[in-house]
């Protein structure tokens, strides 16, 4: 287990809205939220991003995607986090940011242990702070908006913000992104967390005098930064603490032993005036070499973050009622939690989880899984939602993720994450450093492919299929499609459930199977409202026994290209496109090699299967017809100048294609084919619209490009 020092991150409540009034806590769970970016710090750079109809392809109640955004990095660990109105502030032990992408030591701009984000595009704002210490590194490990969103509070070890001398807590005027000089508290070492009411600012950390008085880990000043009289006493360093909603009550973490001259390993409940004990916890509460890293809290409930050193320590979640301060659950998961966020009836944490047995969940892990989602209600069973990090470099404690904060922009929710994790592990280990942010839509992720798949002879002519289950990091509940001989439309939809540790077998059974017939099915996997789909799988093939009254063929285009009127002596034979139109002209040339009729068969139904692509004119609303190519054609040679002829005759009609990157079938004319079996078919798509169509080419894949199915029967 590792033994980080963390600040106290942020958590909104339930539900991202207006803020409720109240006696205390801080912006985080008070979730003072809005679209007004450019007032916040002096402005913005980018492009407010806000799609009103973002896909929803998620398992709720999880309310993120797992699909990483464009987000600037760090060159050092995120050991903090807020937000206000649509700008999220991370503060840590780190000296610039580049943009994302951007190699290490590339593109940078000097951020001294501070950085403020537009939410909506992940780049920097305006506004730029340095937090400085005269010997010594400087590092930020608390943040906290005021509860009127007009002032954000830092703790950490500094001595100087922008110059302006300061003693390891700063007020900062939001508006103009200034240290606000009047605010002068002299606090004789770190500060870990703080959280602010309208008119107290209370702290904790390794501090033992504030303003010149005994103060040991935690204290409170007005916000005007005059000493009060609270003074709650730990014997050891303070990490976490939450004002109560009703501002009777402060939750206190950390590793004391001791509140008040009594005992209470990690966790305390204190009166808001005095720091006078309300509740203390017994040494068998939390493990005595466990510790509480990070805390949140929503309407009802306090969530603690805990870390632990050793053999059968606590490094789970426990969520605790506001109305008595008992136990409502606990989560026992293995590897040490940092830092929570509640955010629709889901609370996110961020840790190094690696055994989660004891939960019902995941076994031990050769990996890490470094965030995690489960109900307010109940931590069993984890939520559907896994993206992940790596630990972070040698040097650090690799810990990974550190701290977490949800904001909204305009429309759209967002998940922030910071910590000393330096790739996305589930973005194919791309580097990123730092920073990582998430959001509620559009989800772009399709699951994973269906792999093992089989198919088997079953009792009565029938076919059995089984495949192990598909992977989705947000979407536990999967939508399987089989496709028998290449066909476009399904012969049967099942559902199943998968999450990363757990991929059961899934089955089906082809109940119209003919006898004596060779069959070949591939398994595709989509996510929730069929938003995202898997490729294909590879193919599993059987024969049925007996005699055989029907057989489907499937022949892939061996050559195509489509040809521009605009660009008349161009070859686009290799282009991963195909596209037709009417004006100004595009056509499209495929060519099969046809099997001859089996005996005693004959050829009784065609059909050419086409996929839009996913460019965004992909799709069409004109018809377009299919017709026989009767001149000569070459795939590397064809050109407009040197187009084929074609038949007069229309084979068949593709009415229109509403959407992009989707499958596409028109039924053809057999009786036009049958001349042509045991021999080559040429077929050509054209138009006599204005709205172009553009299809997978065979060069992008041969089970995207063009396709012909072939059905003969006996007579």
């Amino acid at each position: 287990m590792g033994r980080a020092v963390a600040g106290s991150g942020g958590g909104l409540g339930r539900r991202l809205r207006a803020a409720r009034p109240r006696a205390g806590g801080g912006a985080r769970k008070a979730a003072v939220v809005g679209t007004a970016l450019a007032v916040a710090f002096g402005g913005w750079s980018g492009v407010q991003l806000v799609n009103a109809d973002r896909a929803r392809a998620v398992t709720p109640p999880v309310g993120f995607t797992a699909d990483d955004l464009p987000t600037w990095q760090t060159n050092g660990v995120v050991w903090a986090m807020a937000q206000q109105d649509g700008v999220v502030f991370a503060g840590g032990t780190f000296s610039a940011i580049r943009p994302p992408g951007a190699e290490a030591g590339s593109s940078e701009r000097a951020a001294v242990n501070f950085a403020a984000f537009d939410a909506a595009t992940g780049a920097p704002t305006d506004c730029k702070l340095s937090f400085t210490v005269g010997s010594g590194g400087a590092t930020v490990r608390a943040l906290e908006v005021s509860p009127d969103g007009r002032t954000l509070y830092a703790g950490g070890k500094f001595g100087s913000v922008n110059g302006t001398p300061v003693s390891n807590v700063a007020a900062v005027d939001i508006a103009s992104c200034t240290v606000k000089s009047g605010f002068k508290v002299s606090v004789s070492a770190t500060v870990r967390t703080l959280d602010v009411t309208a008119d107290t600012v209370y702290l904790g950390g390794d501090f033992l005098t504030v303003a010149g008085q005994s103060r040991s880990r935690f204290a409170a000043v007005s916000t005007g930064g005059a000493l009060r009289a609270w003074n709650p006493n730990a014997d050891k360093v303070a990490r976490a603490l939450e004002v109560t909603p009703d501002g009777r009550h402060v939750v206190l973490g950390g590793d004391f032993d001791t509140v008040g001259g009594k005992s209470s390993h990690a966790l305390a409940v204190v009166d808001s005036s005095a720091g006078a004990v309300k509740k203390a916890y017994g040494s068998t509460f939390i493990h005595r070499a466990s510790v509480i890293k990070g805390m949140t809290m929503d309407d009802d409930t306090v969530y603690t973050a805990h870390e632990g050193n050793g053999t059968g320590v606590f490094d789970g979640r426990i969520a605790l009622g506001l109305d008595d301060f008992e136990q409502r659950w606990r989560d026992t998961c293995l590897g040490a939690t940092q830092d929570l966020a509640v955010h629709d009836s889901v609370l996110y944490s961020v840790s190094h989880a690696h055994n989660c047995s004891s939960m019902g969940q995941f076994p031990e892990l050769r990996e890490r899984q470094h965030l995690l989602a489960e109900s307010t209600d109940n931590p069993k069973p984890l939520l559907s939602w896994f993206p992940d990090t790596d630990d972070g470099p040698s040097g650090t404690e690799q810990i990974g993720p550190r701290a977490m904060v949800a904001s909204r922009s305009g429309d759209t929710d967002y998940m922030w994450v910071g910590g000393e994790f330096t790739r996305i592990v589930t973005h194919g280990n791309m580097k990123q450093q730092g920073l990582v942010r998430f959001a509620d839509g559009p989800d772009t992720g399709a699951p994973s492919v269906p792999d093992e798949v089989t198919a088997a002879n079953a009792s009565g002519g029938d076919v059995k299929l089984s495949w192990q289950a598909a992977l989705d990091e947000d979407d536990s509940r999967l939508t399987y499609r089989v496709y028998r001989n290449g066909s476009t439309t399904p012969v049967g939809t099942v559902t199943a459930d998968s999450v990363f540790w757990k991929r059961p077998t899934v089955t089906f059974t082809d109940k119209d199977a003919d006898s004596g017939t060779a069959y070949s099915y591939r398994v595709t996997a989509s996510d929730a409202g069929d938003a995202n789909t898997s490729a294909r799988s590879t193919a599993a093939t059987v024969t049925t026994p007996g005699t055989p009254k029907q057989t489907t063929v499937t022949r892939e285009a061996t050559a195509d290209a489509y040809v521009n009127g605009a660009s008349t002596g161009t070859n686009y034979g290799t282009h991963q496109q195909l596209a037709v139109r009417g004006t100004a002209a595009y056509e499209t040339y495929a060519r099969f090699s046809l099997p001859a009729a089996p005996s005693g068969m004959k050829l009784t139904k065609a059909q050419l299967g086409v996929t839009t692509s996913n460019d965004p004119n992909a799709a069409s609303a004109d018809s377009h017809r299919v017709r026989l190519v009767t001149g000569g054609w070459t795939e590397a040679g064809v050109t407009y100048a040197t187009r084929p002829s074609l038949d007069g005759t229309t084979l068949g009609t593709l009415a229109g294609a509403a959407q992009a990157n989707t499958e596409q079938a028109v039924t053809l004319d057999p009786a036009a084919l049958t001349p042509k079996l045991g021999g080559t078919l040429d077929l050509a798509l054209t138009g006599t619209g204005t709205d172009s169509l553009w299809l997978w080419s065979k060069d992008r894949s041969a089970a995207s490009g063009p396709r012909l199915t072939l059905t003969f029967e006996v007579p």
